[in-house]
C-alpha cells in the first residue's frame, strides 16, 4: 500500500525532482530488500548498496549544488528515506544520516566546505554532534580528543562532524561546538552490538590530539539560533533550523518501516487462517480488519506530523525567516509524535500477526527491532518533546533543553 500525502508548498520543478528521486529509491528497493537480512546479520550495509544509493544521487540530497550536490529540501529527504525504509531500516537510517551530516557541513565557512568537497565532491560525512570530545585552543586552531558514539555511517564516510566542548570558552557561545575531521585521522571501535538498526554500524569514533584548523569549528549555540557561518546566505536549504531538522531527519526511516509493516499485513492476511477461529482468511476477520485500519491510520498520522514539520521548515527556509522558539518546539513535537505513531503502527501489525511475527524468517521481526531501536534516539524523545512543547504553549521557554 502506498500512501501519498503531498502538501503543495513547493515549486513544480522541486516536486518533479522529488518524485524522480523517490522513484529512484523505489527502483533500488528490491536490491536493498534482498540485502536486508545480510545487513542485519553482518551488522553492516553492503558496500554495493551504498554505491547504488550514491550512483542514484540519493546520498547527495543535502550537499550544496556548488559541489555537484542536489541541494533539495527536507520533504524530499523524508520521502526518499521513507521509500528506502520500506526495504531496509538500517539502509534508510544511513541514507538520512549521511545526508543530514552533509547539511551540517553546509553551515560551516566556505573554506571548511572546500576542505570536504572541493577536491572530493563525492565525499560522504558521518558524525556525532553530542559534545563527547574536548577542544583545546592552539595556534591556528584546536587540538581535539574524544570518543564519539553512535557514529552512524562512519564505515562509509570520508569525514566526520564531531561535537566538542571548549573549557576555555565556558560561558560563551563557543563553549560547545562541532568540528570537522577527516576519517583518516580517526579510528573506529566496533561497539555497536544492539537489537535493532544493527546494519547502521553506528560504532565509536576515537580521536586523540587531532589538529583541527579554526575554520572547521562551528558554535552550536549560534547554530541553534540560526547564526550559521556559511557565506552563501542565498541558499535556502542552509537556512533551515538546526535542532528541528536534526530531529526530523530521523523520522523518514521510521515512516518507511511503518509502511512496510502495513504492507506485510495486507499481503499476508488474505492467505492465512486466523488460528483457533472459524476464519479461513484473516482478511475476513473483524479483529484483523480493525488492526489494519488502526495501523494504516497511525502510519498516515506519522506522515502527517513529519510532513507538516518538513513543510514548515522548508517554507521558512525559502522565505529566509528563522522560526521562533514556539514554532521550533512544535516541530520537535511533530518529530516525536511521528516516531511514536510509526512505532505503534508496527506494534499493532505484529500483534495482529501473532507469534509468527517474531520468527527469524519473517521480516516483521527485523522491522519491529529496527523501529523499537531507532524511535528511541534521544533527540526524538517524545516525553522531552512534549514537555518543551507544553511549556511553550504557556509561554515558558528555555527551561528544559537548549536543543530546541
Amino acid at each position: 500500500m502506498t500512501i501519498t500525502l503531498d502538501i503543495p508548498r513547493t515549486t513544480d520543478p522541486a516536486r518533479a525532482l522529488r518524485s524522480e528521486l523517490v522513484e529512484r529509491a523505489a527502483t533500488l528497493g528490491p536490491l536493498i530488500a534482498a540485502g536486508a537480512d545480510r545487513t542485519d546479520r553482518e551488522r553492516m550495509v553492503p558496500a554495493e548498496n551504498i554505491a547504488a544509493l550514491a550512483e542514484a544521487g540519493l546520498l547527495s540530497l543535502m550537499q550544496p549544488a556548488r559541489y555537484g550536490g542536489l541541494q533539495t529540501d527536507y520533504r524530499t529527504l523524508l520521502e526518499v528515506s521513507r521509500e528506502v525504509g520500506r526495504a531496509c531500516g538500517s539502509t534508510a537510517w544511513l541514507t538520512s544520516l549521511l545526508n543530514a551530516n552533509a547539511w551540517f557541513v553546509g553551515l560551516f565557512p566556505a573554506r571548511a566546505q572546500d576542505d570536504v568537497w572541493a577536491h572530493t565532491p563525492h565525499a560522504r560525512v558521518a558524525g556525532v554532534v553530542t559534545p563527547s570530545g574536548t577542544a583545546r585552543v592552539v595556534e591556528g586552531g584546536y587540538r581535539v580528543s574524544g570518543r564519539w558514539a553512535p557514529a552512524s555511517g562512519c564505515a562509509h564516510a570520508d569525514w566526520a562532524v564531531l561535537g566538542v566542548t571548549r573549557p576555555d570558552a565556558e560561558g560563551t557561545p563557543d563553549a560547545v561546538g562541532i568540528v570537522l575531521a577527516p576519517m583518516s585521522e580517526l579510528t573506529i571501535e566496533d561497539t555497536w552490538f544492539v537489537a535493532g538498526m544493527r546494519g547502521t554500524a553506528s560504532n565509536t569514533l576515537v580521536g586523540e590530539d587531532l589538529f583541527v584548523p579554526a575554520h572547521r569549528f562551528h558554535s552550536v549555540p549560534d547554530a541553534v539560533e540560526g547564526r550559521y557561518a556559511t557565506p552563501f546566505t542565498d541558499e535556502a536549504l542552509y537556512r533551515a533550523p538546526f535542532v528541528p531538522t536534526a530531529a526530523l531527519v530521523l523520522t523518514g526511516p521510521q515512516l518507511g518501516l511503518a509502511a512496510a509493516a502495513v504492507d506485510l499485513l495486507l499481503e499476508k492476511a488474505p492467505r492465512r487462517a486466523l488460528t483457533l477461529t472459524s476464519y479461513a482468511s484473516q482478511a475476513e476477520a473483524p479483529t484483523i480488519q480493525l488492526a489494519a485500519a488502526k495501523a494504516a491510520s497511525l502510519a498516515d498520522s506519522a506522515q502527517l506530523h513529519a510532513y507538516r514539520a518538513a513543510a514548515d521548515i522548508d517554507e521558512a527556509a525559502r522565505a529566509g525567516a528563522f522560526p521562533d522558539y514556539d514554532a521550533r518546539a512544535r516541530m520537535r513535537m511533530d518529530a516525536g509524535m511521528a516516531a511514536v505513531h510509526a512505532r505503534e503502527a508496527v506494534r499493532i501489525v505484529c500483534s495482529a500477526q501473532g507469534a509468527s511475527s517474531f520468527g527469524e524468517s519473517n521480516p516483521l521481526q527485523r522491522i519491529w527491532r529496527d523501529i523499537e531501536t531507532g524511535s528511541r534516539h534521544a533527540v526524538l524523545n517524545p516525553e522531552v518533546a512534549a514537555e518543551i512543547y507544553g511549556k511553550s504553549l504557556f509561554g515558558i521557554r528555555g527551561t528544559v533543553s537548549v536543543m530546541v
